[in-house]
């Protein structure tokens, strides 16, 4: 353990004086300390209620990785070109994305640029198309209403609206995790899943398409966060990570299965492919239907916000499955909760973290780290991607090195989080992000302007075994800092606003997710300036992740004055450095020698002696000498 928390609640006596009597300090807001260990620490019950949190997972990787076939770009071939030329015909060719980066040099050079453009060039001059998927599908989104050329735009959108459903899923769905609970948070994300997942297969046109993948995507925010903080709430301090961890490892898992349930979807008769498949990754959320039964609201979450009669029923409920006989319980923590069922629930909203000395700090430190980590990873991946790769390789290819690299990440972050910590193991991912952005933008460019200036060939290939080299390595990265910082948040986040905390991170997260489709809008302009705005980002990100503490080993915080507790820790020397205070005073007893003070001084010396003559003489010998005397302490004098 890095070093103690101090109790939010023991405040330090005025004066300097002990109290004879002090009061007995309270269990029930100790809940990792006190409340868990006597219902058996993380016995059966819990290891059982987290093993369902796992089972999700997998079907939400399902769900985030579907726009990679769902929305696939075709290779196209014109079978009637307009003008009925019988001698112009075009095979092969994408024809929803124009060229960047050397392809587009290349077509630039050739005299072709035009044939690529975004519906005005000769490749779109077509009256029928006959469009091939190589993504496992024969008919996608894009084929059906062939959202091409003049219509390659609306693909966007419908990128647009899964992602921007999460975002405002996690903002919503966050507040009411707070406010209402995580239970009902979790079945009506389901519920709703079902509902606007299964009507998605059933889309009429793209419109339709778009708009219910936006539903489709709040719903999977909230589901996704709602087991997220479950699952961070059930763990005593020493199996938080590994938990989550596992959960990612599914996640990862999902989309590693993704190509493989896509090829199973093809030639279903009377249905397109493309529907099948979204019937389903959407199906298996049925299996989530039995947890309005089996999964019980978090037990943290009620004592957090003083729902003490529900608490009991509860806290009995798992002292039972875990074989805890809470009739001879020693720690006195039901004797407590029963004096204090009389108290009615508090709850408390995400906005009030801004009343906070520290906390919204560190939970702005967390979104910026967030969006930086996504944000910067496409720029990676985007240079990662051979520009004359055909659609084959791209989807296959690149597609299976993106999961490789996440899979590696999850395995990395185990032991480099237990040797280093939260905030070592992010910062340190973070130094590597910056320097294999800073890397790619500056190294390839000296290799190119001060050497091998003959050899063209040459230096084009070491550019891009290089940019390669440094792309694989800035996922790597930037993978595990996204990841990292949401679980950073979950930790230092007090139970009472974990839900908005966790969903203020989340949401930074879809903003940076969110910058791939944009650029893809943008036919990739401006792609340069992107990445340096983000690899200017994670040189502030790493300043910043100094200010924030070391929560390993630590219980989760439960209010907010408990989150105002964690201080940063210094990196070389174990232990809490308390370098703000918990409490606003200040101490003015040095301030002795302004001209202020001085006057201020020599009035109250002046009002003592007028007071002094004031009294009877013997009352002024016996008790003036010790007045003067305490003034002239209390003065610095």
């Amino acid at each position: 353990m890095a070093g103690s928390r101090p109790d939010a609640h023991d405040h330090p006596s005025e004066n300097g004086f002990t109290p004879l009597e002090r009061a007995a300090p309270r269990l029930l807001p100790h809940i990792d300390g006190c409340v868990l260990p006597s219902l058996g620490g993380f016995g059966k019950h819990q290891k059982q209620l987290v093993l369902l949190t796992w089972i999700p997972a997998l079907f939400i990787g399902f769900s985030q990785f579907s726009d990679y076939f769902l929305l696939a770009q075709p290779n196209g071939t014109c079978v009637q070109p307009l003008g009925n030329d019988s001698n112009w015909t075009v095979s092969s060719l994408p024809v929803t994305v124009p060229p960047s980066g050397a392809h587009a040099l290349q077509a630039k050079e050739n005299g072709t640029g035009e044939e690529y453009g975004d519906g005005s060039g000769p490749l779109c001059a077509c009256k029928e198309w006959r469009l091939e998927l190589q993504t496992g599908l024969s008919q996608n989104v894009v084929t059906k209403w062939n959202l091409v050329c003049d219509s390659a735009w609306k693909v966007h959108i419908a990128k647009f609206s899964l992602l921007v459903g999460s975002i405002f899923g996690y903002l919503v769905m966050g507040v009411m995790a707070d406010w209402f609970g995580r239970h009902p948070v979790l079945i009506l994300s389901v519920l709703f899943m079902l509902v606007f997942g299964l009507t998605v297969a059933f889309s009429v046109n793209v419109t339709m398409f778009s708009t219910l993948r936006f539903f489709e995507g709040f719903c999977l925010a909230g589901l996704a966060l709602s087991l997220y903080v479950l699952r961070i709430e059930l763990c005593l301090p020493g199996w938080r990570f590994s938990m989550t961890m596992v959960a990612s490892f599914l996640k990862v898992g999902g989309q590693l299965l993704m190509p493989g349930v896509a090829a199973l979807c093809r030639h279903w008769p009377n249905r397109d492919d493309w529907q099948v498949l979204q019937i389903v990754i959407i199906s298996p959320f049925v299996l989530m239907l039995p947890y309005v039964w089996i999964f019980p609201e978090s037990l943290r979450w009620l004592l957090a916000t003083q729902h003490y009669k529900r608490s009991k029923a509860m806290m009995l409920r798992i002292a039972r499955k875990n074989q805890v006989d809470m009739t001879t319980e020693p720690s006195g923590v039901l004797t407590e909760l029963e004096q204090e069922l009389h108290k009615k629930p508090q709850r408390t909203c995400v906005v009030k973290m801004m009343s906070t000395r520290n906390l919204w700090k560190n939970i702005v430190v967390l979104c910026v780290n967030s969006l930086t980590g996504y944000g910067i990873h496409h720029c990676f991946s985007r240079s990662m991607m051979d520009p004359e790769a055909q659609p084959t390789a791209l989807c296959h290819a690149d597609y299976y090195t993106m999961a490789g690299i996440a899979v590696a990440t999850c395995l990395a972050l185990c032991p480099a989080v237990g040797l280093m910590g939260r905030r070592g193991g992010l910062l340190t991912f973070m130094i590597i992000t910056a320097l294999a952005s800073l890397l790619q933008l500056g190294l390839l460019n000296l290799i190119g302007k001060y050497s091998l200036r003959h050899d063209t060939v040459l230096r084009d290939t070491l550019n891009r075994k290089f940019s390669v080299a440094f792309s694989i390595i800035g996922m790597f990265s930037s993978h595990a800092v996204s990841t990292l910082s949401i679980f950073f948040c979950a930790e230092i986040t007090p139970t009472v606003i974990r839900g908005g905390g966790l969903g203020l991170v989340l949401a930074s997260a879809g903003f940076g997710m969110l910058t791939a489709p944009i650029m893809e809008l943008h036919n990739q302009k401006g792609y340069f300036l992107h990445h340096v705005i983000f690899a200017c980002c994670t040189l502030l990100c790493i300043i910043c992740l100094l200010l924030l503490p070391e929560p390993r080993g630590q219980p989760l915080p439960e209010s907010l004055a408990d989150g105002e507790t964690f201080t940063r820790q210094t990196l070389l020397h174990p232990g809490e450095q308390h370098l703000l205070l918990a409490k606003c005073d200040r101490d003015y007893s040095r301030v002795h020698d302004t001209p202020l003070h001085l006057t201020a001084t020599g009035g109250a010396t002046v009002a003592a002696a007028t007071a002094l003559a004031a009294v009877p003489a013997s009352y002024a010998l016996a008790t003036g000498g010790e007045v003067i005397g305490n003034r002239a302490i209390a003065n610095g004098v």
